[in-house]
C-alpha cells in the first residue's frame, strides 16, 4: 500500500507525479469535486473524480464528514481557489458518515452550537486553526527555554500544600466518602487518607520549582493546575495548563526581561510558522467584530496587535505611578470607569490595564511594586514596608498576561509575611529549608498558557482555547 502524504505536504509536491492522501470531506461538489482535509493545514486538496466512470454507490457514501483514501496524479489545478488538485483514480471508504445526523454541515456554525458538540468541534476550521497555533505555542515555550539552558521540572498534580493561600483548591480523598473517618474531636482523620494528610490538586507549581532553581539556578514548569472557584465568566476554568520559569540570582529587572523576551519569541514564533492559521483566524474576528456595538470594536486588527507586541519596547513603570495616572485620567474623572480609582491600594481590574496599554502608553506594560496586602505571601518585601517586588505584564485586549516576582529570600521576613497572612509554617518547613541553607535572590513568574492562546488567536471564551474544557457543573470526555 502507497505510503499516505500529508496534505500540507501536497502543495509543496512535485507535480505529475502518484500520490495517496487520507483524511475527511469537508464538501462533495457535483459528484465530481471532493474537498479533503486531514488536520495538517488549514487548506483543503481538491480531488477531482470522473463520475462517468465510478460505482453511483460509492459515490453516494462521499458524504461530509467521511473518511476517504484517494490515490491519484497530483497536476497543477487550472481552476480558481487552489494551486494543484489530486485527480483521483482509486477512492476507498474508510469511514461512512450519514449526512442526515452529522451536526457539521458544510456552513457557519456559532461557537456557543460548537461547545455543545465539542468532540466534534476539532473538525472545524476555526478550531482546527486555534489547535494547530496551540501546539506551536506549547512547542515554542520547550524551545525558548531549552535553547537558554533551563531545566524543565515536573511539579506534582497532588500537593499538600497552595501557593496562593486561596483556598479553593480541589481535593484528594481515597476515602470513603459514605463512611468518612473522624477524630474525637469529629475531624476528618486524612492519617487513613492514601497520603496520610489532606491532599489537593495543585494551583501552581511556583513552589516546587523555587527548589528546582536553587539548586539548577534556572528552570521552568509547564503543567496543570486547577482552581475551585465557582466562576462561569468567558475567562475562567477550573484546569488549565501554567508555565512557571523561576531563576536563581535575578532580581525584579531580570524578571522583567524575561518575561519580556519569552513572550516577544512566543508570538514571533506564531506569526512566522503558523501565517495561514492567523490569518484565518484575523478574518474570523473582522467578521465577529463587524456585528459589535462600534464602541466594543478592537482597534486593531489580530496581526496588528500581535505585532504591537514584538514591534514596542514595553513601558515599564510601578503601581504608584499607574495609580496617579489612572486617577487623573479622563475616563476616571468623568465616571467611565466600572471601578473608579479613588486612592492608592486599588486592586486594578482590566478596565484600568487596558487603558494603560492601549490608550495612555500605547505599548505593552509592566506594572511593578504593588501594595503588599493585595500580594501573594512569597514576594519580595521592598524597604518600604509597603510594596512588594511584583510585577504584572499588561497586553492590548486581555490585560494582564503574566504576574511574577522577585522572591522573599530573608527567612525572617518570609515567616513574618507567612504568619501574616496565616500561612502554615509548619506544613511549609519544607520551602522555609531553602531560606536556611544557602539562600540567594530568586525571581520568577507564571504565564497562564489558555490566556495566551487566547490573545494570539484572537478568540473571546477560553473554554474555546482548550480542547476538553472544565468549568462547573461540566467535566466531559
Amino acid at each position: 500500500m502507497a505510503k499516505r502524504t500529508r496534505i500540507k505536504d501536497i502543495f509543496s509536491a512535485e507535480t505529475e507525479k502518484r500520490y495517496t492522501v487520507m483524511g475527511w470531506v469537508r464538501t462533495f461538489r457535483n459528484n465530481q469535486f471532493i474537498a479533503l482535509n486531514d488536520g495538517s493545514c488549514l487548506s483543503n486538496l481538491q480531488a477531482v473524480v470522473d463520475f462517468e466512470n465510478w460505482d453511483t454507490n460509492l459515490l453516494k457514501r462521499i458524504t461530509t464528514g467521511a473518511a476517504l483514501r484517494i490515490e491519484g496524479n497530483l497536476i497543477t489545478s487550472q481552476g480558481k481557489g487552489q494551486t494543484v488538485e489530486l485527480v483521483a483514480d482509486k477512492i476507498e471508504i474508510l469511514g461512512d458518515c450519514d449526512p442526515e445526523i452529522y451536526p457539521l454541515q458544510p456552513k457557519k456554525h456559532s461557537l456557543e452550537f460548537l461547545r455543545e458538540i465539542a468532540h466534534l468541534r476539532f473538525r472545524t476550521n476555526t478550531f482546527s486553526a486555534i489547535f494547530r497555533v496551540r501546539h506551536a505555542l506549547a512547542f515554542a515555550i520547550h524551545k525558548f527555554f531549552n535553547d537558554r539552558n533551563f531545566v524543565y521540572i515536573h511539579s506534582p498534580i497532588v500537593t499538600g500544600s497552595d501557593a496562593e493561600g486561596a483556598g479553593e483548591m480541589f481535593q484528594v480523598t481515597t476515602l470513603d466518602l459514605n463512611q468518612i473517618p473522624r477524630n474525637e474531636d469529629g475531624n476528618i482523620n486524612f492519617k487513613k487518607d492514601f497520603f496520610g494528610k489532606a491532599t489537593n490538586l495543585t494551583v501552581s507549581g511556583q513552589l516546587e520549582a523555587e527548589l528546582g532553581a536553587l539548586a539548577l539556578c534556572d528552570v521552568y514548569t509547564f503543567g496543570p493546575t486547577f482552581r475551585a472557584e465557582n466562576s462561569n465568566t468567558s475567562r475562567h476554568l477550573a484546569e488549565f495548563w501554567m508555565i512557571e520559569p523561576e531563576v536563581a540570582f535575578n532580581d525584579l529587572n531580570d524578571n522583567m526581561d524575561l518575561a519580556e523576551d519569552m513572550l516577544k519569541y512566543l508570538i514571533s514564533y506564531v506569526l512566522e510558522y503558523c501565517a495561514e492559521d492567523i490569518a484565518f483566524l484575523e478574518q474570523r474576528l473582522s467578521e465577529e467584530e463587524k456585528v459589535k456595538p462600534q464602541a466594543d470594536r478592537s482597534e486593531m486588527a489580530l496581526r496588528d496587535k500581535l505585532k504591537f507586541c514584538i514591534e514596542n519596547d514595553f513601558e515599564r513603570l510601578t503601581y504608584t505611578e499607574a495609580i496617579d495616572i489612572l486617577k487623573n485620567s479622563t475616563p476616571n474623572k468623568k465616571g467611565k470607569f466600572q471601578y473608579p480609582i479613588e486612592k492608592w491600594g486599588a486592586d486594578l481590574q482590566s478596565e484600568h490595564e487596558r487603558y494603560l496599554v492601549e490608550k495612555h502608553f500605547k505599548k505593552p506594560v509592566i506594572l511593578t511594586n504593588y501594595p503588599k496586602e493585595i500580594k501573594a505571601f512569597y514576594m519580595r518585601m521592598d524597604d518600604d514596608d509597603k510594596t512588594v517586588r511584583a510585577m504584572d505584564v499588561l497586553f492590548p485586549g486581555i490585560g494582564e498576561i503574566i504576574g511574577g516576582s522577585q522572591r522573599e529570600e530573608r527567612y525572617d521576613k518570609l515567616v513574618k509575611r507567612m504568619e501574616e497572612m496565616h500561612i502554615p509554617t509548619e506544613e511549609m518547613s519544607w520551602f522555609l529549608d531553602t531560606r536556611r541553607y544557602g539562600t540567594v535572590p530568586h525571581a520568577g513568574f507564571g504565564l497562564g498558557f489558555e490566556r495566551l492562546v487566547l490573545f494570539v488567536t484572537g478568540m473571546t471564551n477560553i473554554r474555546d482555547v482548550i480542547p476538553f474544557p472544565r468549568f462547573p457543573g461540566n467535566a466531559e470526555f
